[in-house]
């Protein structure tokens, strides 16, 4: 039996799971350091973007760990897609939008964490691939000997006519 989890996306996963609490507090400590000169609508963005990173990475690192560790296509698939659509574009947002007032700490933690980001979403891609591959050519062999044992079997001559001795 192949071992299909992925130890470079387990290894990712690991730090990941360290290093966003890190992130959060320093994110959170420079939000409200910035917050009084930042405009009302940049405020608003700000706010929700931490409640939705906070809330989506605990949910996608639980999924990565579920579906790498224990070869699971859907938890792992959901982790994919929360690591590429909300997670990537919004780290992205808070790395390249200058209208946020960036502070070289905060961009230095953005960048690890988009780096994070960007590998897991390759590592899951091609961890996903390979499990898929494997699953439906296991699916396929089973069905191939389910229906080997439901072909009648030759008929045997003597048998068939009633004649015999």
């Amino acid at each position: 039996c192949e071992i299909l989890s992925s130890l470079p996306l387990q290894m990712s996963l690991y730090f990941n799971v360290y290093f966003f609490p890190f992130w959060w507090l320093v994110t959170v400590a420079i939000l409200y350091l910035k917050y009084p000169a930042l405009s009302d609508y940049y405020k608003f963005i700000l706010v929700t973007i931490m409640i939705l990173v906070s809330l989506t990475e605990l949910i996608r690192l639980y999924l990565g760990y579920v579906g790498n560790l224990l070869e699971k296509v859907p938890e792992l698939a959901g982790f994919w897609l929360l690591t590429l659509l909300p997670q990537l574009p919004v780290i992205l947002f808070l790395l390249f939008n200058e209208g946020l007032r960036i502070h070289s700490l905060e961009r230095a933690l953005h960048i690890i964490f988009a780096a994070f980001l960007s590998f897991q979403v390759v590592a899951a891609f091609f961890t996903l691939r390979r499990m898929v591959n494997t699953l439906a050519s296991r699916f396929r062999v089973t069905e191939f000997h389910r229906l080997e044992e439901q072909r009648p079997g030759p008929a045997v001559p003597g048998l068939a006519t009633g004649s015999g001795s």
